[in-house]
C-alpha cells in the first residue's frame, strides 16, 4: 500500500493539488454520462468517482495513473442491460450492475493469482502508442457530438461516425460548438505560450461564472450538466440471486478482460514516457480492490481512465495525491456543491476532454517510426485501426499477434555486419610505404577473420 505517494515532492505539491482539484472537475461529466452508458442514473458516476478512487491511490504502484468510471466498462455492462431487455435507469438496473460489478472484481482477482500482468512484457512500444492512440481517438468520437449540442456515442468508429452525422443532423447549434471552438482554441493556446497556467480550469470557472450571473446557456439553447441529488450514496451488500449470479458471472469475465489489458497496456505507456517502473501485481490487486469496493456503493465496473491521466500528466501531477485530492474535491461537491453543478456548460466540460485526450495521442512516434522502420510503423498502424474498428481486446490481440510475428522475423534473419574496415584503415596507415601487392594480401586477411 501507498506505493504510488512514496513519490510525492514538496516541490511538486502545488501540481498534485491542482491537477487533482481539475480531475475532479472534468470527470463531473464524463462520469455522469458513462453512469447513463451503463444503465444507472448520472449521480451514480459521481459515487464511483470517490472511493474506488481512494482505493486506487493506496494500492497502485503507479505515481500519476488516474481510475474512475470510464467509457469500455460502462459500455460493455449497457450491452449486457439492453441484452436483458433492463430499462435505464431502473430498480432492476440498480440491482443488477453491482453484481455484475462484483464478478469483475473476482475475475480480477484470479487474474492477480495467475500474473495476468506478466503478458505486458511481450507488448512493444508501437503496439503501445497505437492501442493509447486508438482509445484516446476512440473517446473523443464519442464526444463529438457534445461539442455541438447532440448526445455522446458508444461502440467502435462504425457505429460512431453515423451517430456523429445523425446527431449534427437533429441536435446541431451553432452557440454550444461557437463556445466549445473558443475553449478549445484558448486551452491550446496557453498550452503552447504559457504552460504552467492551468487554462482548462480557468475555462471552467469563467465558464460558471457566466452561466450563474447571466443565464447565457438557457438564453442560447446551450446544455448544462443536471442537478443531483446531494450525499455519497449507500454501502450494501450486491443482491445476490441464481439468475443475476450467472449474468455477473458470464459479463465479468469480458469485462474484466478489458480492465486489465487496456489499463495495464496504458499504464506502462506512461510509465516509459515518464520514466518509472510498475509492479505488476500491485496494479492486478489495485484493480481488484477497486472493483470490489465499487460493487458494494452499487457503481458500474471501474475502468483506468486514459482521458483524465492524460490531464494529469498535462499538469504535472507525479503521485497519487491527485487521485487523494479528486477524491477529496468530488466529495466535497456531492456534500455540498451539488448545485453547482447544474451551471457548467457540457460544450465547455467536453472541449476540456478533448484537448486532454488529443494530448495523450502518440501521432508523434508513428511519423518517427515511419522514418526509422516500416515494420514497426505497420505494427503501430495495426494496434491503432484494430482498437478504432474492432474495439480494445482486438486492436490488443491484433498488436500483440504482429509484434511476435515481428520478433520471429527478426530471430529468423539476424543482423549481420561486415568487420574489419577500420582495422583495414589501421593496417594501411601503419604500411603506408610497402607495395600495392603486400596492402592487397593484407587487406584480404583481415576481410577472412
Amino acid at each position: 500500500m501507498l506505493k504510488g505517494l512514496k513519490t510525492l515532492q514538496k516541490d511538486k505539491l502545488q501540481n498534485d493539488l491542482i491537477s487533482g482539484l481539475i480531475i475532479a472537475l472534468v470527470s463531473i461529466p464524463i462520469s455522469m454520462g458513462y453512469a447513463q452508458i451503463a444503465g444507472l442514473p448520472p449521480q451514480y458516476g459521481l459515487y464511483g468517482s470517490v472511493l474506488p478512487v481512494v482505493l486506487f491511490a493506496l494500492f497502485s504502484s503507479s505515481p500519476q495513473y488516474i481510475f474512475g468510471v470510464d467509457a469500455a466498462p460502462a459500455a460493455l455492462v449497457g450491452g449486457t442491460l439492453a441484452g436483458l431487455s433492463v430499462a435505464e435507469g431502473s430498480k432492476e438496473a440498480k440491482a443488477l450492475v453491482p453484481v455484475i460489478t462484483f464478478f469483475v472484481g473476482v475475475w480480477l482477482l484470479l487474474f492477480t493469482l495467475i500474473r495476468f500482468g506478466r503478458l505486458t512484457r511481450f507488448v512493444s512500444s508501437p503496439v503501445m502508442g497505437g492501442f493509447i492512440t486508438g482509445i484516446c481517438t476512440t473517446i473523443i468520437l464519442m464526444q463529438t457530438p457534445k461539442l455541438f449540442g447532440g448526445r455522446s456515442g458508444t461502440g467502435e468508429i462504425r457505429e460512431l461516425i453515423p451517430h456523429i452525422i445523425g446527431e449534427f443532423k437533429t441536435s446541431f447549434n451553432p452557440y454550444s460548438l461557437s463556445l466549445a471552438v473558443i475553449c478549445i482554441t484558448v486551452i491550446q493556446l496557453f498550452r503552447r505560450l504559457a504552460p504552467k497556467i492551468p487554462a482548462s480550469a480557468g475555462v471552467m470557472v469563467i465558464a460558471a461564472a457566466a452561466q450563474f450571473l447571466f443565464d447565457f446557456c438557457g438564453k442560447l439553447g446551450v446544455n448544462t450538466l443536471p442537478a443531483v441529488e446531494r450525499g455519497l450514496g449507500r454501502i450494501a451488500l450486491p443482491d445476490f440471486s441464481l439468475e443475476s449470479c450467472y449474468t455477473g458471472i458470464v459479463s465479468g469475465f469480458t469485462i474484466a478482460l478489458v480492465i486489465a489489458a487496456e489499463t495495464l497496456l496504458a499504464e506502462h505507456n506512461f510509465a516509459m514516457k515518464n520514466d518509472y517502473k510498475l509492479d505488476d501485481g500491485s496494479e492486478m490487486l489495485a484493480f481488484t480492490v477497486c472493483n470490489l469496493g465499487a460493487a458494494f456503493i452499487g457503481v458500474c465496473p471501474v475502468n483506468g481512465s486514459v482521458s483524465r491521466t492524460s490531464m494529469n500528466d498535462q499538469f504535472g501531477g507525479r503521485s497519487q495525491l491527485t487521485s487523494l485530492t479528486a477524491a477529496a474535491a468530488m466529495a466535497a461537491i456531492l456534500m455540498f456543491g451539488t448545485g453547482f453543478i447544474s451551471y457548467l456548460p457540457i460544450p465547455v466540460l467536453t472541449s476540456i476532454v478533448v484537448c486532454a485526450l488529443w494530448s495523450g495521442t502518440e501521432f508523434s512516434l508513428a511519423r518517427k517510426l515511419l522514418k526509422s522502420s516500416r515494420k514497426e510503423f505497420w505494427i503501430f498502424t495495426a494496434a491503432f485501426a484494430g482498437v478504432l474498428i474492432f474495439g480494445t481486446i482486438y486492436g490488443v490481440v491484433i498488436g500483440v499477434i504482429l509484434s511476435f510475428l515481428n520478433v520471429i522475423l527478426r530471430e529468423s534473419r539476424p543482423s549481420t555486419s561486415f568487420l574489419g574496415v577500420a582495422l583495414t584503415a589501421t593496417f594501411s596507415s601503419q604500411t603506408s610505404e610497402r607495395s600495392p601487392m603486400r596492402l592487397k594480401r593484407r587487406s584480404k586477411r583481415t576481410r577472412s577473420t
